[in-house]
């Protein structure tokens, strides 16, 4: 009995070990950044495979993903996603890239809004028939380049501002990635630090019952949700109509602790895709995401419409759903002559 108890125990104790590991491993910096919108994952690919997309080919949301895989992308291509979070706030991101002889360059737009929230009182807590809104956007340039056949980088620059009322807060931030790819089994590394850039503070003129105050609060700088991330993924399985990719993430937040990402993708001749994922030591996502994917065309011009559905404990399900457009450069072989 004795001999089972042990046998037992050094099996459990891995995982005793990392649950204990990974609280202890930034968890006590929670809440210390702003602009967080600016991590919140916009692709519904990535989203259905857990967050775990770093070394994933590319296609339109690349420059959120990782902007050395937009590299990759053929053709002229447009992205716009939509996510539907919870108590009415909607976040959109629109994306444009272009191949050119010196490498890809894009443009991208990140919007999330909250929607008109009351304005309460100690005296009035249902509120005083005024509404106030708060929004944060984004807007960045991006440069993409493939070095070899294995190696690729990109770096975005990003213009962020943040509305809370009255009150505003402006920064910069920068995005530098690296991917390596591999000829066995499509084995790829990556490597992603998303969010780099300066500290800024809410400035502006507060409203207290109808009168107007210059900064009555000192606020603090905060820096933007900083994310390192490292990134594995390969192909074990494909034929000629059917492939299976697995894919590892580690990010290591500036505001959180460390957390794990774990994915999977079925693709079906390219068509039809099916995702899965899960995430290791977030807080309030316990279950698994999924996704789907479909693939078709407009003339001879790829269309992709990709949906991702993320349960969250508290806060109910997320749905994200997107489009991307590609603009075929090849051009249709003439007739052969009679």
């Amino acid at each position: 009995m004795s001999k089972k108890y042990t046998f037992l125990y050094l099996i459990l104790l891995p995982f005793w070990g990392m649950a204990q590991l990974f609280p202890n491993l930034g968890g006590q910096r929670a809440g210390i950044s702003a602009y967080t919108f600016l991590k919140m994952d916009i692709s519904p690919r990535s989203s259905g495979m857990g967050g775990a997309s770093l070394c994933q080919s590319g296609d339109a949301y690349s420059i959120f993903v990782n902007p050395a895989s937009l590299s990759e992308v053929e053709g002229t291509s447009l992205g716009l996603s939509h996510t539907f979070w919870t108590a009415g706030i909607n976040q959109t991101w629109f994306s444009a890239s272009k191949p050119t002889k010196i490498g890809h360059f894009g443009v991208s737009m990140n919007y999330l809004t909250s929607g008109a929230m009351p304005v309460r009182t100690e005296f009035e807590p249902d509120g005083t028939g005024q509404y106030f809104y708060s929004y944060y956007s984004s807007v960045g340039a991006t440069y993409s380049k493939q070095l070899t056949d294995f190696f690729r980088y990109g770096v975005s620059l990003h213009w962020v501002h943040e509305q809370l009322a009255q009150t505003s807060a402006n920064t910069a931030t920068i995005d530098l990635g690296f991917l390596y790819r591999t000829d066995f089994k499509d084995l790829s590394f990556g490597v992603n630090v998303q969010n780099f850039g300066f500290n800024s503070r809410l400035k502006g003129v507060w409203e207290i019952d109808s009168a107007f105050y210059n900064n009555p609060i000192s606020l603090d700088n905060y820096p933007p949700p900083t994310v390192f991330q490292l990134g594995v993924s390969m192909i074990p399985y494909k034929t000629e109509s059917q492939s299976i990719a697995v894919s590892l993430q580690l990010n290591h937040p500036n505001d959180n602790s460390e957390n794990i990402r774990i994915g999977a993708e079925y693709a079906y001749k390219s068509l039809l895709f099916a995702r899965l994922g899960y995430k290791i030591n977030v807080k309030d996502q316990p279950f698994p995401t999924a996704g789907f994917g479909i693939r078709t065309r407009i003339g001879k011009h790829p269309l992709k419409m990709d949906y991702a559905f993320e349960p969250m404990q508290y806060l109910g399900a997320i749905h994200k759903v997107a489009l991307s457009f590609q603009f075929n450069q090849e051009k249709r072989s003439e007739e052969p002559t009679k």
